[in-house]
């Protein structure tokens, strides 16, 4: 069994030059906003594209410290795109609220009263008590739940103690044999840390339920996962084509101003040289 996040790139990777269908939103992505007549000012000076708003694929923006709603996107080449767009700093501000839908977590705040502490969007399907988890020598009793995003465990003891596997880290689920005689064992994705779990469910009926019930939400998770990211519009911006106004003609008639030039006028009207004439003025005592 591979794990979801081994094809999931779009929330870890800046890549160029990608193909058509990689632009594709996968499953469980949605399409929040497109901003046309975007220009590329790192090599590609006036050429104008467009860029698309994905909730689930946002991890690698940054907000700007000042207060002129810019994003930076960033990777580890020093690689910049500077969009002043609101909306996908509000996008990677949810993306960032949403680890644990994504990420393995140990020792969470993740029990409250003996009652899982549920995400949104989050479902319990089943509640197995009496599990041991065998990562220590002599086990430790506790409490299974079984959800539509991940499966957690708490040892009864201490609620602190607790492990929170999301489906989209889970690699393997299987049974295997241990000293402690068959269990079931979880193996998670390398990127976060490759951690083999291992849970002692009694009898073994019990135990081949709930393998058979992991791996049934585990098969429908991988076809439409779940991001933990939830948007809802709340005003549609009218395209510009919409809020264009024709400009209505002016019934104004503006005249050319015209003013008299003397030097003009004494130049058409000249025929010949005239006979110079004397000035005492300008005779010099």
């Amino acid at each position: 069994m591979a794990s979801v996040l081994d094809a999931l790139w779009e929330d870890r990777d800046v890549r160029f030059d990608i193909t058509p269908q990689q632009m594709k939103t996968r499953p469980g992505e949605a399409l929040i906003d497109c901003l046309d007549s975007i220009e590329d000012t790192k090599g590609n000076n006036g050429q104008l594209k467009s860029n698309k708003v994905h909730p689930s694929i946002i991890k690698s923006l940054t907000q700007t410290i000042r207060n002129i709603k810019a994003c930076k996107i960033l990777d580890t080449i020093g690689y910049i795109k500077i969009v002043t767009k609101l909306i996908i700093c509000v996008s990677f501000r949810a993306y960032e609220t949403s680890k644990m839908y994504w990420d393995l977590k140990l020792r969470g705040a993740l029990i409250q009263n003996k009652q899982l502490r549920r995400l949104p969007q989050e479902q319990v399907y089943d509640k197995i008590n009496g599990v041991w988890n065998l990562s220590s020598d002599q086990g430790n009793l506790g409490t299974f739940f079984i959800t539509n995003v991940r499966i957690v465990w708490h040892a009864n003891m201490n609620e602190s103690f607790n492990v929170s596997i999301p489906y989209l880290q889970i690699c393997s689920i299987r049974i295997r044999d241990s000293k402690f005689g068959l269990a079931l064992v979880i193996e998670s994705s390398q990127q976060t840390g490759g951690y083999v779990l291992g849970f002692k469910i009694d009898p073994m009926d019990k135990l081949q339920d709930a393998v058979k019930e992991i791996n049934s939400l585990h098969k429908v998770y991988s076809a439409n996962p779940i991001f933990g990211v939830e948007y809802e519009m709340e005003e549609k911006p009218q395209p510009l084509e919409e809020l264009t106004v024709e400009q209505p003609p002016d019934d104004v008639e503006i005249e050319p101003d015209e003013h008299t030039d003397a030097f003009t006028v004494s130049f058409t009207s000249y025929q010949h040289d005239r006979e110079p004439v004397f000035s005492e003025q300008l005779v010099m005592g």
